[in-house]
């Protein structure tokens, strides 16, 4: 008879997106971890699952602990739990509910307690057409392989092969291919923008998450096959020769 578990650890894990309004670039928020395990090692912002506290409590909480932020509900979504056994680094066993959230603007960064520093990551495509993720102190790719049990057999063979804490590779790859399998129903991903955005910088978002470049994304096919998600709200400042571009609104779930 297989042994029953008690008290497994809960972690809430936060895949933080934004977008860089300047370099027009995805974003992804990474912590410098401070104590052992994976000391000094880059991550995803986390913290432990309090007694009084729903998840969705705590993965907001962890946003305004983090970055000083308060955050309605609807800026975060659950992504997947994760509870494969080889993921524990301790005889504990550790299961990770894991969220992400959308900020529409991108704060200064604090790294807060446990973390000696909080950074931006780029989301790029490398040469090979990988996720590739670039910080100041670091550049990326995710884990190229496949399945989550050929992930944790070679995490567990190595004990570290990857670049980011923990099973934190595994985690920011599920989160990226959770939101390119969703862009056509439900890009939730597009709340970085904030409330007013233009259908170019929609289209980079769709392009970092597809891996392709944006010139590869037809303006006018893409505003066809995509504007029920989308109300005209007005036109952008016209500084120069040219029609301004229009101003879109991401509509709410039950308009479209």
């Amino acid at each position: 008879m297989q042994k029953i578990i008690n008290q497994p650890e809960v972690t809430i894990t936060n895949i933080i997106w934004s977008f860089d309004q300047k370099t027009q670039k995805v974003n992804v928020l990474l912590i410098k971890r401070a104590d052992f395990p994976f000391k000094d090692y880059w991550a995803l912002p986390e913290t432990y699952l309090r007694e009084t506290e729903s998840a969705d409590q705590a993965a907001l909480r962890l946003v305004r602990e983090k970055i000083g932020l308060e955050l309605p509900r609807f800026y975060t979504e659950q992504l997947e739990t994760f509870t494969n056994p080889l993921r524990s680094v301790s005889a504990q066993r550790q299961i990770a509910l894991a969220y992400m959230t959308f900020l529409p603007d991108m704060p200064t960064l604090n790294p807060g307690y446990g973390a000696t520093a909080a950074q931006w990551f780029q989301l790029e495509t490398d040469p090979q057409h990988n996720y590739l993720f670039t910080g100041e102190q670091l550049s990326f790719n995710l884990t190229e392989q496949q399945t989550e049990n050929n992930f944790y057999h070679a995490l567990q063979a190595n004990h570290h092969f990857g670049h980011l804490a923990f099973d934190h590779e595994w985690l920011l790859k599920i989160a990226c291919l959770r939101i390119r399998n969703k862009l056509d129903y439900q890009p939730n991903i597009l709340r970085i923008l904030g409330d007013i955005f233009t259908l170019k910088a929609v289209r980079i978002v769709y392009a970092a998450f597809l891996k392709r470049p944006v010139t590869a994304i037809d303006n006018s096919n893409f505003r066809k096959t995509h504007q029920h998600f989308f109300q005209e709200v007005g036109s952008a400042p016209n500084n120069g020769p040219g029609r301004p571009a229009h101003l879109y609104r991401l509509k709410k779930f039950g308009d479209r």
